[in-house]
């Protein structure tokens, strides 16, 4: 009988985590993974910032860093912890270098295991040229909710590209979790990226994994119909469901002066930047602010007096290897109760605007440093102080300001420092404190379109060539062929097309006498041919746009086995040819003398060119026969001669 019930509470344990979680193993009550791509890898690997929420009892960091890794594990002296809910929790931070597809299973301890997934793969801007940042997620304290009463969660995001970031739930399917199913009680609005409970859920725990991407700014009206996220990030929280015990609405509420939600507070170097969070609950008194931030931040002077409570938080930028953004977050817990968590961030640069950078810096930072001596790269700037800030305005373009470009960016180095003069020995601390700003390279703001290339049929229609025979001087272009100006190979200018109707192909010839200078009508019946005029025609009329043939050949077999080249790169090849003047734009005259053959074959490669681009290929056979000489004619739009005459081979 013991033995029976033994391993029913075992079933049940199982069961139970089974209902809330993915394993018969604790999950994380909360982790998040802020990623960094590394330019000397090209982004192939990143270094992940790990925050971690591990129910107590609290897991030792052994087993993080392996011997050999790019590891850091942060052994804190104010360790974040809490007592709600459950037997209560604490926070493990950590980072390594990683490939930017990482997967794999991670264990806080004997007590804690969870599965992590990300694709941050690199990505290279096209505007800016440097690799992309992938989301942040503030992580927030384990959240808390009562059955029957509804309620939002928001998570904060931050994208330092100024990338939409969006939500959704981790798939199975994609290797993105183990095991993650969706909680009907659970909703989640992917573009706000808020979670809503629906409060029809029983009692009980449960653990909620989603993934974070950011996308890039499109418009509504743009004309783009696919935005693929350019990374994916994980993002694990936990709920904790408690039977209610009073109304829904008589949560604990963020008063006074307690920062924004989302808000971003500027820590320059060697700055306290410190804030105080009040919380009223009438119902219950507020047993803990819980809080989840980055390592060594100050939580003190926490109050609970009847319905009012507060608590003092401060961090001071010295030297790290932390992201540039850290996010804070915290809650008010009661007993039964949890307010609406909120999150902010720390962004650790100067406040860099477009023509100046303005320097903040806290008295209580300085307070050994004579502030008198104090002065900036150029004394002709001026350091301001009151009894509480030193402030300055230093101008990008003076001040003696330096500006070096470091990869995509430019960065505007200035320093403020203790100047003396040289004739005082002082045994009071000086300050040397460099200050600089990073901006990337320009970003468009605006409309984004995705242009597409439209196809050569699209755009110009159906273009062809063709072929025409004529005496010198005669022909619808005789004007130009009777008395030619024979006119320079430079290189043509831009050259654009569109589609044209396609003149008529019907040719004919008149008999006559002719020589290469003649303008008779024709040669006396009977007699042989000596000359012809090709003419190689396309039917795109589009002003300034212009036809080049840049080979022909004749061949006495249809095989063109044995060739004599007559146009090579636009230059004539045979001995006593002329090129003739092009007489419009989109016609090339060549002048054909017959030899002892009495019969010929041609064959020419024109391209039109419109905005630097050929037409679609086409090759087109035409025939034309005159007394005592046989000429045939294939042509073809693109490519080159190589391929044309194996295509002739076909013929």
């Amino acid at each position: 009988m013991l033995v029976r019930s033994m391993v029913l509470g075992i079933l049940l344990q199982c069961l139970a985590l089974f209902w809330s979680g993915p394993t018969c193993e604790a999950s994380s009550l909360g982790m998040t993974v802020h990623v960094v791509p590394l330019e000397s890898s090209g982004g192939e690997t990143v270094r992940a910032h790990f925050t971690a929420i591990a129910p107590t009892p609290c897991p030792a960091l052994t087993g993080l860093c392996a011997e050999g890794e790019d590891c850091q594990v942060y052994t804190t002296s104010l360790p974040f912890n809490g007592t709600k809910p459950g037997s209560g929790w604490c926070v493990r931070q950590w980072q390594k270098t990683v490939s930017s597809t990482y997967s794999g299973t991670i264990t806080l301890g004997t007590n804690t295991e969870f599965y992590v997934s990300m694709n941050a793969g690199p990505k290279t801007r096209e505007i800016s040229g440097s690799l992309n940042h992938p989301a942040y997620v503030a992580l927030p304290p384990p959240l808390r909710a009562r059955v029957n009463c509804p309620h939002h969660f928001h998570l904060s995001v931050k994208d330092l590209d100024g990338d939409n970031v969006q939500c959704r739930f981790a798939s199975a399917d994609q290797g993105e979790c183990r095991s993650c199913p969706q909680h009907s009680f659970i909703e989640l609005d992917g573009e706000k990226c808020q979670l809503t409970f629906t409060g029809n859920a029983p009692a009980g725990q449960y653990f909620i994994y989603l993934m974070a991407e950011d996308l890039i700014n499109v418009p509504k009206i743009s004309k783009v119909t696919e935005n693929k996220p350019l990374s994916a990030v994980p993002v694990h929280l936990s709920l904790t469901v408690e039977e209610a015990s009073s109304a829904c609405s008589a949560e604990p509420v963020a008063i006074d002066q307690t920062p924004k939600e989302d808000s971003t507070l500027y820590v320059l170097p060697y700055q306290l930047e410190k804030f105080t969070i009040n919380y009223e609950s009438q119902l219950e008194s507020v047993s803990e602010i819980a809080v989840v931030g980055p390592p060594e931040l100050f939580r003190t002077g926490f109050k609970s007096v009847g319905s009012l409570s507060a608590m003092n938080i401060g961090w001071v930028r010295t030297k790290n290897s932390l992201t540039r953004v850290l996010p804070i977050c915290f809650a008010a817990n009661t007993e039964t109760l949890q307010s609406e968590p909120r999150c902010l961030w720390l962004y650790q640069k100067l406040k860099c605007g477009k023509t100046e950078m303005t320097l903040v810096l806290p008295l209580t930072s300085l307070s050994e440093i004579n502030l008198a001596e104090l002065q900036l790269n150029s004394p002709d700037c001026p350091v301001k102080y009151n009894s509480t800030h030193l402030t300055a305005s230093i101008s990008l373009n003076g001040c003696g300001t330096k500006t070096v470009h470091s990869g995509t960016e430019l960065v505007y180095t200035n320093t403020l420092q203790s100047v003396r003069s040289n004739t005082i020995i002082s045994r009071e601390p000086t300050l040397i404190l460099p200050l600089a700003c990073r901006i990337p390279g320009l970003q468009a703001k605006g409309p984004h379109y995705k242009v597409t290339q439209p196809t050569e049929k699209e755009v110009f229609g159906e273009v062809k060539f063709w072929m025409e025979f004529h005496f010198p001087g005669q022909g619808p272009l005789s004007k130009f062929t009777k008395d030619p100006k024979f006119r320079s190979l430079s290189s043509l200018p831009e050259r654009m097309r569109r589609e044209a109707e396609t003149p008529s192909g019907n040719n004919s010839t008149t008999n006559g006498t002719t020589n290469t200078n003649s303008t008779d009508s024709g040669a006396a019946i009977g007699s042989r041919i000596k000359q012809l005029d090709l003419h190689l025609l396309s039917n795109c009329s589009i002003s300034r746009a212009e036809m080049v043939v840049s080979n022909c050949i004749e061949s006495e077999t249809e095989d063109f086995l044995v060739t004599n080249p007559i146009l090579n790169q636009g230059v004539p090849s045979v001995e006593d040819g002329q090129r003739r003047p092009d007489a419009i734009t989109f016609c090339q005259i060549l002048p054909l003398t017959a030899q002892s053959a009495d019969s010929k074959r041609l064959a020419c490669l024109p391209h039109n060119f419109g905005l630097g681009r050929k037409p679609t290929s086409a090759i087109r056979q035409a025939r034309r026969e005159t007394d005592g000489v046989k000429l045939g004619v294939w042509q073809r739009g693109g490519g080159d001669e190589a391929e044309l005459q194996r295509q002739t081979e076909d013929f």
